[in-house]
């Protein structure tokens, strides 16, 4: 059995930060792995572990300084690791969810998985729609949102919860291949150990470019254009009391007599 795991970098901004046209400046960035593809990789490991002969890859879609954060799932017990990247990609900027899917389905046409995993968004664009658009272009069965899942390594059929809108949750069957969006809670991922931090320098981190799996640079157009970045304007009623915390109370009750939520 082998089981795909679609692995994502995010940038994180530090509170202060300045746009540079329609980026955020490089040094206000810090990268990790988005939260996630933590869960989807914890769920894959937990299947190697439990069954035999259960191959565990990533594919990230990323440049040579995501490899970092690659290994990080190789020292959670990701088998193998592959990397996509391409001048035309690094030139883009923000992909769109059909350059990022088409992308992961030529991956997935060449490691031909039983199971692919994925976060159900991601931190930074928070697009939401990467794996169950894979799945449509690789004509797999899929199911979003999964907080639980019960599948028998090597077996045909998932078990899956999906935790829907307005409080509606479904429990149902889905036929492998699949692709499943990984919600958080559904396991609690664990801590790279020292040794799989060591196991991980020497594990295979295949770096890919768009020939190499079959594309060309026409896989980046897309319908989404970003146009402005900007940092919007706080708007804040917050009041600051000050004094000993005898006045501070004193002025809170006023407050709130003032805004009729007490009497008197």
């Amino acid at each position: 059995m082998k089981i795909l795991i679609a692995v994502t970098e995010v940038a994180e901004v530090e509170d202060d930060f300045e746009i540079d046209g329609l980026a955020v400046a490089e040094q206000y960035l810090d990268y990790d792995l988005n939260e996630w593809d933590d869960y989807a990789i914890e769920a894959g490991v937990q299947l190697q572990e439990a069954g035999e002969d259960v191959e565990v890859v990533s594919v990230t879609i990323g440049p040579e300084r995501s490899e970092e954060t690659i290994r990080m799932g190789l020292a959670k017990g990701v088998d193998r690791a592959i990397r996509v990247w391409d001048d035309a990609l690094e030139g883009e900027g923000q992909l769109g969810v059909e350059t990022k899917a088409d992308i992961l389905a030529a991956v997935a046409e060449d490691e031909d998985p039983d199971l692919v995993l994925a976060g159900v968004q991601s931190n930074d664009d928070a697009f939401g729609a990467t794996g169950v658009s894979l799945a449509d272009e690789i004509g797999f069965e899929w199911a979003a949102v999964v907080n639980d899942l019960d599948l028998e390594p090597g077996g045909d059929v998932a078990s899956v919860h999906r935790e829907l809108e307005g409080g509606v949750e479904e429990l149902t069957d889905v036929e492998l291949p699949a692709v499943l969006t990984i919600q958080t809670g559904i396991n609690e991922p664990r801590y790279a150990s020292l040794r799989g931090i060591r196991q991980a320098q020497s594990k295979e981190i295949a770096p890919e470019d768009l020939a190499d799996i079959g594309l060309d640079a026409s896989v980046t157009e897309s319908p989404i254009t970003l146009t402005q970045l900007y940092e919007p304007e706080t708007e804040s009623d917050a009041t600051v009391f000050e004094g000993s915390p005898d006045e501070e109370a004193d002025q809170l009750a006023d407050l709130l007599r003032d805004k009729g939520v007490v009497e008197g």
